[in-house]
């Protein structure tokens, strides 16, 4: 089994706090797993077995439970002694006002910690930021990492296995399969399951091929601007007449169920986030496969896709960024941390190198800078570092190694490298070329 750690390193320090924690994904991309990783790690430490109470509501045993009186008297009766107690409930959204009875059980139990998951972001958001008021921490789950599919598939960091996962995406489940057509019906089994369980049953839109047409749509324009007249003109084509607020509603459901994600732009020299023009990138590109309207994606926006998924893989809020004369790919930001990233297919030639590269000209502050392409050989130039995408996909402290260049006269480099031993421990190699 693939240990998660880009999540349970974020999770742990939370095992024993009284916050609420909660884990939000796609459906089957693997939050169960991370939550039955979490529970090992706490039977490490020698907790009682009957201190730790999972229930997952999919499962026929707990139908009972989904009634949120029941669930509520069903967990405090298993809770005898002052000890502490960790309580996992998995798919949550099953149950008729969890967020009522999480509540409920948090306030009322001083000895228990809470862990929930559920596949839809804005159910578990919007009704738990309410009702909690604070009290929870949200970690958001993703399909496999690039890195994870190498480490869980064995293959090597190669191009051929970089255009298998662009091509077929991360769900965990898929790579147990090898024949596309085993492939395709275990990808058609999840999209089916998503719309009719987080969107018809939750939502209560049943136009499953008005979802179809908009979905195949937003993957056809991928790593473009989203415009609504431009879709409605495309839905009319297809037969299919609509209103502003009828597709916005749709698009809603879409994010809400997690198979797209909206990214907005960033104003560069205003310093400000933009609601219009924004983007749809998708949680999944298996998902995008199947229900792709050509016969191939278009690799390059793939790959943009790629580069997005990993980037919020990694903890980042992501952004298109805008400035006076064009666009940055994306900016991802962290905290006080800042980088500006140029996303390609092959820097083909001098013209499109200098389109790349030129894209940061406008930016004028010292965050780094990257422009990521298949290409192997280094365009690293003028303070903008150049990184291979499968390179830089399997290495996760990429952000540890900037490169810096300073102006003397003419331009000199200096690099360096920060290599972590042990916390607290830091060596720096300063190098001049």
């Amino acid at each position: 089994m693939l240990k998660r750690e880009i999540y349970l390193s974020k999770i742990r320090g939370f095992y024993d706090s009284d916050l609420v924690k909660i884990l939000v994904g796609i459906r089957r991309c693997g939050k169960s797993v991370i939550l039955k990783q979490i529970i090992e790690e706490i039977k490490d430490r020698e907790v009682q077995e009957d201190h730790i109470l999972y229930i997952n509501f999919e499962f026929v045993e707990y139908e009972e439970l989904k009634d949120y009186k029941k669930l509520n008297q069903y967990v405090k009766e298993k809770i005898q002694d002052n000890k502490k107690y960790y309580v996992f409930l998995d798919e949550i959204q099953n149950v008729e006002k969890f967020e009522v009875v999480v509540n409920s059980l948090r306030a009322s139990l001083e000895n228990i910690s809470i862990f929930i998951t559920g596949s839809n972001s804005k159910l578990l958001s919007n009704e738990l930021s309410t009702v909690l008021s604070g009290r929870y921490v949200l970690f958001n789950i993703y399909p496999l990492t690039f890195k994870e599919y190498i480490e869980l598939t064995g293959r090597d960091a190669k191009e051929d296995s970089f255009w298998d996962y662009l091509k077929w995406g991360g769900l965990p489940n898929r790579v147990q399969f090898t024949d596309e057509a085993n492939i395709k019906e275990y990808l058609h089994s999840v999209f089916d399951s998503i719309i009719l369980r987080d969107v018809v049953e939750r939502l209560g839109l049943k136009d499953t091929v008005l979802f179809n047409l908009i979905l195949q749509y937003l993957i056809d324009i991928t790593g473009r601007e989203f415009s609504a007249n431009n879709t409605i003109n495309y839905l009319k084509s297809e037969g299919r007449k609509i209103s502003t607020e009828t597709l916005y509603t749709y698009l809603d459901a879409l994010c809400k169920a997690l198979i797209i994600q909206k990214i907005y732009r960033y104003d560069v020299h205003g310093k400000a986030i933009l609601k219009t023009l924004n983007k749809y990138y998708m949680t999944d590109l298996g998902i995008a496969q199947i229900k792709n309207n050509n016969f191939e994606i278009n690799k390059s926006f793939a790959i943009e896709n790629v580069i997005f998924n990993e980037l919020k893989a990694r903890g980042y809020d992501v952004y298109v960024g805008k400035t006076n004369s064009g666009e940055i790919d994306f900016i991802a930001t962290n905290r006080d941390e800042k980088i500006y990233f140029q996303v390609a297919y092959l820097l083909t030639d001098k013209k499109v190198e200098e389109r790349e590269f030129g894209a940061f000209n406008e930016i004028n502050d010292n965050y780094p800078k990257y422009v990521l392409s298949m290409d192997k050989t280094d365009f690293s130039r003028n303070g903008i570092m150049h990184k291979n995408i499968i390179d830089w996909l399997m290495n996760t402290n990429w952000h540890l190694v900037p490169v810096l260049f300073c102006h003397f006269g003419n331009w000199c480099r200096f690099s360096f490298a920060i290599l972590a031993f042990g916390t607290g421990s830091l060596l720096l190699f300063l190098t001049y070329t």
